[in-house]
This record gives structure tokens, sequence and C-alpha cells, in this order.
């Protein structure tokens, strides 16, 4: 992939860039093998790799310049502002609706938030680009002040832009390096952009959370599917669940699958669908994983799990989820990591679990970023 950014020192963002795309590959699986070289016995499936450019479906672009001038990309070191509407790591669709988003802001007459005085008010934009070509854009404010003026001309921008689902404006009050606040107030109709998984519809609401790469997502997914449907489990546990896709994707190859996730408004997504594909077999609660694992019993007869899947933050699971898995009747775990460190740390502390297939998907090409999937199954003892 070529980018005049990174050429000129613009933008650095894609750290491997300078290096060809199989190389970086190979490198990120023999750094996460090395990571997980306490099992030499692991079958290694070939990496997912991604398309180089036009992967990435979420801009999310530091807004700076002026109302009549504003820019849309990152900072600088001197908090001057770099454009990056053309970065090729977006469709080119992605990239007409940006310039449409900075025409908007012109014509709104938002000012763009200024860190080095702390005035201003629009921080950040946010869009995100569904597999059907529509997009969702969020408006990161320090207030409700510019709110009625994006109201105001909101309707004539959306009519020159149909696909454009929902809009919203996000407040984001502190001076600190955040991206969003709580409160998220919607302009539209819609308040989720559908992102079609292979036949299963997933709804993203403005705070949930969604692999920025949905082509390599679904590989993942289908995966992961492949896995559970070969265990042939009673109960499934999708911990970390966020809008379902795991879950979603487990429902045809077991009895009961139960989706957690702390996020109340991933919940409603994940529930819309399973509602929709009229899924009687799967229930989602809005509930911490760690608390809910522990408060509930470990063995299968008393209606624990049988197969979990993990897909936790980049810390992982922690001490306390791991001894509960390390102890429960559940045979098989899938864990689904974004950092091998920790993944590697949380199988070190399940003993009783023999990780047995990984495979590498490539998330985030031109990064050392990587996501790396795991099959675990129960030692069998005497």
């Amino acid at each position: 992939m070529q980018c005049h950014h990174f050429d000129a020192h613009r933008c650095r963002s894609c750290a491997l860039l300078d290096i060809p795309y199989e190389r970086q590959l190979a490198t990120k699986a023999a750094d996460v093998h090395a990571l997980l070289g306490e099992y030499p016995d692991l079958d290694w499936l070939p990496p997912v790799a991604s398309a180089q450019a036009g992967f990435r479906n979420k801009a999310k672009m530091a807004v700076s310049g002026t109302a009549d001038n504003p820019i849309l990309g990152i900072l600088d070191a001197s908090f001057g502002g770099v454009d990056l509407r053309d970065c090729p790591l977006y469709t080119q669709g992605m990239q007409e609706v940006l310039d449409a988003v900075r025409a908007f802001i012109m014509a709104a007459r938002i000012e763009p938030y200024r860190v080095a005085d702390r005035r201003g008010e629009l921080k950040y934009v946010l869009v995100t680009e569904s597999p059907d070509s529509e997009y969702m854009v969020r408006f990161v404010a320090r207030s409700q002040e510019p709110v009625t003026r994006i109201s105001k001309h909101l309707p004539g921008w959306l009519a020159e832009n149909p696909q454009v689902r929902v809009v919203t404006v996000n407040l984001q009050p502190e001076h600190k390096a955040i991206l969003e606040g709580d409160r998220e107030i919607v302009l539209t109709k819609d308040n989720s952009l559908t992102m079609r998984v292979g036949d299963i519809p997933l709804y993203l609401r403005p705070q949930s959370f969604f692999q920025t790469n949905t082509p390599v997502a679904a590989h993942l997914y289908r995966q992961a599917e492949q896995w559970i449907a070969d265990a042939r489990p009673q109960h499934v546990w999708d911990l970390f669940c966020g809008v379902g896709g795991f879950a979603l994707h487990a429902a045809p190859h077991a009895n009961r699958v139960t989706g957690v996730e702390i996020s109340a408004e991933a919940i409603e997504s994940a529930r819309t669908s399973a509602a929709e594909r009229a899924l009687t077999n799967v229930t989602f609660d809005a509930l911490d994983a760690t608390t809910f694992s522990t408060g509930h019993s470990a063995r299968l007869a008393d209606g624990g799990p049988d197969l979990v899947v993990v897909n936790p933050p980049r810390r992982g699971i922690g001490v306390d989820l791991a001894e509960w898995l390390n102890a429960s009747d559940a045979h098989t775990v899938v864990y689904s990591s974004c950092n091998a460190r920790s993944l590697a740390k949380d199988l070190t502390a399940m003993p009783q679990f023999q990780p047995t297939r990984a495979r590498l998907f490539d998330m985030f090409p031109h990064t050392n970023h990587v996501e790396t999937v795991v099959l675990m199954s129960k030692v069998a003892t005497d």
C-alpha cells in the first residue's frame, strides 16, 4: 500500500508500512508463536490475511483548524492538524463521507476544539462504514452548544447524503485524551448501523464495540463457529460478547447460548439480532463477565457451561475468571485475543486446559497488532 502521508512523515500510524505485507504477517506469526512457545504441540492453522488498503470500517478523526477551514485527521506535536481524509485505509465511500462531513462543519459553523487554549467545541468526528456502504457519523463535542446548529442543517445534508443512516452528538466536556463521553444525543430516526456478517445482521449502536476490519472479522466468526460445531456443546457462554457476534454464530450448534457483556447498549443490539432471527435458545445479560461467571455454579449439572467463548479487552480475562474456568466443568474454551501477551498469561493460569489449535487473524495490517484465536480442551484426568 502506498501512502503519501506516510512517505512525507506526516502520519506514521501504520508503523510497518515500509515492510512488505507478507513479511509483516510472518513476523507477527513468529512473535505470537514465541509467546505461546510453552505449547509445542499447538496446531497453528494458516493465518488469515487482510486486504492491504480500504479495509478499515471506522475513521477516528481529530478536528482542528477553524469553522471556515476545518481539518479532519490527527494532531501533530504542536497541535496542528494533519488532513487524513484520503487515508488509503478507508474505502472511497468513506473518504467521500469524510469530505461531506467537512462541508457540513463549515455550513453549520461548528468551531473545532483548540487543545492549546481549551476553546472551541468539536473535538472528533467518528465515522463507521457498514458492509452495505451505509454510515454512522458521530460528532464529539465539548458541550451541547453546537447541537441546535447541527440539528438545523442536518435534514438538508442527509438528503444530499442518504448513505448516512445514523448521526449523533457525543458529549465529552473534559480536557483529557479521552475519545468520547458517556452521553450520546441521537439526531436521526435510526439509532443503529447494520453490520452484516455473512447472513447475520449485527446492530452497532454509537458506543458499541465492533472489530474495525469487517471481512477478517467474518473469517474469525466462521472459524469459531466451526470449532463450536465440532465440540457439540449443550450450553455455550459467550463472555465479553459485545453485540453478540460469537453467540449468534454459536446458536445453531448448541441447546443454549448465554451472552454476557457489561455494555447495556451492546446487549440491546444483541437481543435485537436474536429476535430478528427468531432464536429462542439465546439470551443476553448486561453484566460484568467475571462477576457473572464467579457468581454462577461451575458445574454443568447446575446450569454451568460446557463451552465458553471469551473475547476480552487487551488486559485479558484476569486471574479470577481464569481460575473459575480452570475449575469449571467446561470441556472447551475458545479464546479470541487482541493481545498475545495477556493471552499467554491467561493460558498459564488455566493448566487444566490444553491449547490444541490456534490461528492468527490480521485485523490490523501495517501495525504490530494481531488477533489470535486459540481452541482449548480440558485435560483428561484419571
